[in-house]
């Protein structure tokens, strides 16, 4: 057996179920190993960056890692802005990385580079390794290490030599970390805070988004009148009817301050406090009032359900008291285009079970509250600002789900990032309903440059900014990578066309001018 063949089996024993992949030289016998194990799905990415954002919705959907497969350093650099989402995420993916053959690196061939640092920022586990016999027992503790709770990137590079070389050993899973829970003072103070009769809010993340822990988390809400709420780069949200209510934090500043100034106790529960996603000048990047007490129930890495339950028992909260969002569908809208008509027609639409991948910042602002009462679905978004992100995920979150239909929302210029990603979805038949919204602007910059209070942007700013002069053609985009797509221009034409996507088999794509 040689490492390469006793990696990939020590990924199956680990229970590794999909590879997202863009290979090359350096990764040919691990090909040549996965080739031999249908076990592990294997996915092309014909984009490094669509690579490592599959795996990242696959994980957010699984629950578990996927691999990637990726060709030497620039290979691992081409993914690295989506490695920044899944980090701050705080999703398990395990990175294989080809090295050139341990002898042939002194000869600094072209491709060479120092694939260890180009790594390390975003790797919380990080090793070369050094031996066939070694690479499986490798493998198996980078799966334990990206399982490490509440989630985290493992890299793992393996040298040409080290997989063809014989006498490689299936290893198997050692022991995963399991995480721990609070302290009793912590969970005492958080209890005694709910108690006190003053506002407060209760920011969640992690699996206290969906599952027992959003559940738990929603009768501690309706026993106590605590708010919930969810950080603006939402991981994964399960919402809608019969699901708590949880409130999604603003994006922006002012509207965040508004959103908290009536609290004076805030809980964390694996989340950061509330703050504006860049400065301004003269202004505070703060959300809460600085009379707002913070406490943090659980950290990172910490039980957060765990938590969740000590925090119920010791509220004496027992039985079924929980508040949930009714089934309250907006009506279909007709008529010329607006972004509230876009987002009534989703809510009036959206299937139950389905997730959204939603990349949509500008336009999309008006979708959660209009979605609040469809039926129960996952909701998904860009973690950590790098955008890009919107059609990958989808692809690995339609990969982890293959039942569920997939509704991906994307702006055009984030879609422009990884609009590869389509390829994947036709290679793959995945149910993903593609909405793309063409205002061929980068808006969110225009809003910026307004906020910053130096004037409004000349020609040459706006040249920054836009994204026309040509336009792009999503619909002969999405045709020429095998998707199917059509362009609507009322609200009539838009229903129709998803009401088409999310009901068929396979992807689609909805380009809507604005």
């Amino acid at each position: 057996m040689n490492g390469a063949e006793s990696l990939v089996r020590s990924l199956i024993a680990g229970g590794v179920e999909a590879c997202f992949t863009n290979p090359g030289t350096s990764e040919i016998h691990l090909v040549a190993a996965l080739d031999r194990e249908p076990e592990i799905r294997c996915v092309l990415g014909l984009f490094e960056g669509v690579v490592t954002g599959a795996a990242d919705g696959y994980a957010r959907m699984a629950e578990k890692p996927a691999c990637t497969l990726l060709h030497l350093g620039p290979g691992l650099g081409n993914g690295i802005a989506n490695l920044h989402n899944a980090s701050r995420a705080r999703v398990p993916m395990v990175n294989l990385v080809g090295q050139h053959a341990t002898y042939h690196l002194p000869h600094d061939t072209p491709l060479s580079s120092d694939i260890e640092a180009i790594a390390r920022p975003y790797s919380k586990w990080l090793r070369t390794s050094q031996a066939a016999s070694e690479v499986g027992r490798d493998v198996a503790a980078a799966i334990a290490a990206a399982r490490t709770a509440p989630g985290q990137i493992a890299t793992l590079i393996v040298p040409a030599d080290v997989s063809w070389s014989q006498g490689g050993a299936v290893a198997s899973l050692p022991a995963l970390h399991i995480p721990p829970l609070p302290s009793t003072a912590s969970i005492d103070h958080a209890a005694a805070m709910l108690c006190s009769g003053s506002g407060t809010a209760i920011l969640l993340s992690g699996n206290a988004l969906y599952g027992e822990g959003l559940i738990t988390a929603g009768r501690i809400a309706s026993a106590t009148g605590a708010k919930l709420f969810a950080p603006y780069p939402i991981t994964r949200l399960q919402r809608g009817a019969g699901f708590p209510r949880v409130d999604r934090v603003q994006y922006v500043l002012e509207q965040g301050i508004e959103q908290f100034k009536e609290f004076r106790r805030l809980i964390l529960v694996g989340a950061q406090p509330p703050v504006a996603y860049f400065a301004y000048p003269g202004k505070s990047s703060s959300f809460t009032s600085p009379e707002c007490e913070i406490h943090t129930l659980a950290n990172p890495g910490e039980d957060y359900v765990g938590a969740l339950d000590a925090l119920a028992t010791t509220l004496s909260i027992h039985g079924n008291q929980l508040a949930t969002e009714n089934a309250d569908r907006p009506s279909m809208p007709s008529g010329e285009i607006t972004l509230p008509g876009l987002a009534a027609a989703v809510g009036a639409i959206l299937p139950e079970g389905a997730i959204v991948v939603d990349e949509s910042m500008t336009s999309g602002r008006g979708l959660t509250a209009a979605t609040k009462g469809a039926p129960a679905h996952d909701w998904l978004a860009n973690t950590g600002g790098s955008i890009g992100i919107g059609l990958p995920l989808a692809v690995g979150a339609a990969v982890a789900r293959p039942s569920r239909k997939v509704l991906c929302l994307s702006a055009d210029g984030s879609g422009m990032y990884t609009l590869q990603a389509l390829w994947t979805m036709a290679r793959e038949s995945l149910n993903v309903t593609t909405v793309v919204f063409a205002n061929r602007d980068y808006a969110v910059l225009k809003r910026e440059f307004s906020y910053l209070g130096i004037g409004s942007p000349g020609t040459r700013a706006l040249d920054m900014f836009e994204i026309g002069r040509p336009n792009l053609d999503w619909v002969q985009l999405a045709k020429g990578l095998g998707v199917p797509g059509t362009r609507v221009h009322s609200l009539e034409a838009f229903g129709k066309a998803l009401q088409a996507g999310l009901a068929g088999e396979g992807p689609t794509l909805i380009e809507v001018p604005l």
